[in-house]
């Protein structure tokens, strides 16, 4: 396989520019490409053989030169290239820079977003997942930073709480389960039945599964931290009511 040098890049970006009426010239001072278009502001571009936190540390540098920065990258094939492409295009938006891909094979230069200055958009019903996340989980039962699987999720702490009642008191109505874990959708969460815990003997009746009746036992402890948390948490509840 052909090491990709950031040579390589630089014919179709300087075609490109001086397509645009630039006159454009390579490795001057610390840039690697700089095009001028009469009395308009200088144009930087920065080559990299790939996506790097060093590509992007140079183009912010370049910023203190001039607001018109694109950083440069050849054009990947398969599904990994695409995803690092619209994260770093993300990355790029943010920081005020521009994004040109060059396609080796034939020289074809794409340009992803041009250098403006980035203007945040916060989505508000991901605002409100997160929140609504945050309030109904019991504790503190992750530590930040931790892998994605098997995190204690508020939904796995509801379904623990189901899970204990019904190890317990047996088969139970749904509305019952509700009232006494003060989970108020229990019974969706016992129908929907994501962890195979719940079965339903009646008409509004769920008890344990096999899996559930097992369960019982293995998550004992996890089962234990949870109400000690939830006691903690009713306790300042009470206390900043008071």
């Amino acid at each position: 396989m052909t090491r990709i040098r950031e040579t390589d890049l630089y014919l179709p970006v300087k075609r490109l520019f001086e397509g645009q009426g630039y006159t454009v010239k390579g490795e001057v001072g610390a840039a690697d490409i700089v095009a001028v278009r009469g009395e308009e502001e200088p144009v930087i571009a920065e080559l990299k053989a790939g996506f790097s936190l060093s590509l992007f540390h140079q183009a912010v540098e370049r910023q203190a030169i001039t607001d018109a920065v694109y950083v440069v990258v050849p054009r990947g094939a398969g599904r990994a290239s695409a995803k690092a492409l619209v994260e770093n295009r993300k990355l790029c938006r943010r920081l005020g820079l521009g994004l040109l891909t060059v396609r080796l094979a034939d020289g074809f230069v794409e340009v992803h977003c041009d250098p403006e200055p980035y203007k945040p958009r916060q989505s508000k019903p991901r605002k409100a997942l997160l929140l609504r996340e945050f309030s109904r989980r019991v504790g503190d039962p992750n530590s930040g930073g931790a892998t994605r699987r098997n995190l204690v999720t508020a939904y796995r702490q509801e379904a623990l709480l189901c899970l204990s009642l019904l190890g317990d008191s047996g088969p139970t109505k749904a509305s019952v389960v509700a009232q006494r874990t003060r989970v108020a959708h229990a019974r969706r969460l016992m129908a929907d039945n994501h962890y195979g815990w719940f079965a339903r003997v009646a008409n509004g009746v769920y008890g344990l599964s096999p899996k559930g009746v097992g369960a019982v036992a293995v998550y004992a402890a996890e089962i234990g931290t949870l109400a000690s948390a939830r006691e903690v948490a009713n306790s300042i509840g009470a206390d900043a009511t008071a």
